[in-house]
C-alpha cells in the first residue's frame, strides 16, 4: 500500500461570499443561527481523502497544505467554483408533470424532473418555472476550515470512508492482507436501501486511499438457533 493517501477530518463553514450567507457547515450551532439547521443532518467533522479532487481545486490544495488545528480561509470566485448561471437551465414545465408525481409545486421547492434536480421559481397559469442551475452557480464562495485530525490507523481510515459514503460504520470490520482491503459487512447492509449504491463509492474510495486494486466484501448469514 505504498500509494496510500492521507485521510483527515475537518470542520468548515461555507459561505456565499457575495451574499454573506452561510449555506453549509459542520457546526450545529452555526447552522441554527443561520436558519439552515436540518435535523436529518449529522453535524460532525467531515472525513476527506486528501488529493481526491472531490472539492473545488482551490479547496483541495488548501486542505493538502493545512496544518492540524489551524483555521484557514479560502476564497473562490464564481468562475473557479460552480461557474456562471446559465439562463438556458431555467425551464418552464406544465404543472401536470408535477401532479403526476403527486407534487404540489411552490416557490423554493426542490424537485426532480427526469434526471435533473432544480428549484421552483414560480407557479402560475398552469406553468411552473424551475431553475436547474447549480445552487452555487454565479456566487463567489468563502470557506473557513480547520483540519481537526489526520487519521493514521488503517482501520480508522476505512471506517471514516464508510461514514462519509454510507452511514455509521461501527459494525464494519476491516482487514488489509497484502494488496487488498477486506470488509466484513454488518447486518444493516442486507436491507438498507442506500447500500447498493453506496458500495460503489466505498470501493472507489478504499482503492484510492489504500492504493489497491481489490476490495473484497464478506457477507455472513447465520441460521437462527433452534430452541
Amino acid at each position: 500500500m505504498a500509494d496510500a493517501k492521507k485521510v483527515i477530518r475537518l470542520n468548515y463553514k461555507a459561505y456565499m461570499a457575495d451574499a454573506d450567507r452561510l449555506y453549509d457547515t459542520t457546526d450545529e450551532a452555526a447552522a441554527k443561527e443561520a436558519g439552515i439547521y436540518n435535523e436529518k443532518v449529522k453535524y460532525a467533522p467531515m472525513s476527506y481523502i486528501v488529493g481526491s479532487k472531490k472539492l473545488f481545486p482551490a479547496l483541495d490544495k488548501a486542505i493538502s497544505e493545512a496544518k492540524v488545528g489551524e483555521e484557514f480561509t479560502v476564497e473562490i470566485p464564481s468562475e473557479e467554483g460552480a461557474g456562471a448561471r446559465n439562463p438556458k437551465l431555467i425551464e418552464t414545465h406544465s404543472i401536470k408533470e408535477f401532479y403526476r408525481q403527486e407534487i404540489n409545486p411552490y416557490p423554493g421547492l426542490t424537485v426532480s424532473l427526469g434526471n435533473k434536480t432544480g428549484v421552483v421559481l414560480s407557479v402560475g397559469a398552469g406553468r411552473v418555472k424551475v431553475d436547474f442551475n447549480n445552487a452555487l452557480a454565479g456566487h463567489d464562495l468563502k470557506y473557513v476550515m480547520t483540519v481537526v485530525e489526520e487519521i493514521t490507523d488503517d482501520a480508522e481510515k476505512a471506517k471514516a470512508i464508510i461514514e462519509a459514503d454510507f452511514s455509521a460504520a461501527d459494525d464494519f470490520k476491516f482487514e488489509f492482507p497484502g494488496d487488498k482491503v477486506v470488509v466484513t459487512l454488518p447486518e444493516i447492509t442486507k436491507f438498507h436501501q442506500e447500500w447498493p449504491v453506496a458500495r460503489f463509492r466505498v470501493v472507489s474510495d478504499l482503492r484510492e486511499t489504500f492504493g489497491v486494486d481489490t476490495v473484497e466484501f464478506i457477507e455472513i448469514w447465520t441460521a437462527a438457533k433452534k430452541e
